[in-house]
């Protein structure tokens, strides 16, 4: 069977909150003051990945899989989202060969703490997944400072498939 591979692209973003910890990258960043509001626990990064991981498949979206009208995903863990729709990409005959995720906000700082959070983001997807953090230069609500979004995109092979 000749090598067949899809791609998707996932787009996230969420609002920070006062009193909401901060989960990003499938880590927490506990010194950050403002965290990420959502359904589950915000973390815009694993959102996006998951989005482009169910788009390569054609399994639909977050919203989808995860909508705020199925409350076993109430405060869920971006590892335990991507966990899930790695099982359904795995269920449709694909498996994950690498995926990027860039971040696009003033806050958190990324660099610090690249290398831990694309090793939890690799070990949730079960391949590499690359990061990068951007800012929008003091524009729209990413540079006011208001929240976050994050962008990914996913690289899929199908099962069985060779060179």
């Amino acid at each position: 069977m000749a090598v067949e591979f899809r791609t998707g692209l996932g787009v996230d973003a969420h609002r920070f909150g006062a009193g909401v910890p901060l989960n990003l990258a499938c880590l927490s960043w506990p010194d950050e003051p403002l965290g990420l509001v959502g359904h589950s626990d915000g973390d815009a990064a694993a959102h996006a990945l998951c989005d482009a991981l169910l788009s390569a498949a054609g399994l639909g979206d977050v919203g989808a899989v995860f909508g705020v009208d199925q409350p076993q995903w109430a405060d869920a863990t971006g590892v335990a989202m991507l966990t899930h729709v790695v099982g359904l990409v795995n269920q449709a005959g694909w498996q994950v060969a690498n995926a990027t995720v860039t971040i696009i906000g003033n806050t958190p700082k990324l660099a610090p703490r690249r290398d831990k959070a694309q090793q939890a983001m690799s070990d949730a997807v079960g391949a590499p997944v690359t990061l990068a953090a951007t800012t929008t230069d003091g524009m729209g609500f990413t540079g006011d400072g208001e929240g976050l979004a994050a962008m990914a995109t996913a690289l899929l092979q199908r099962k069985g498939s060779t060179d």
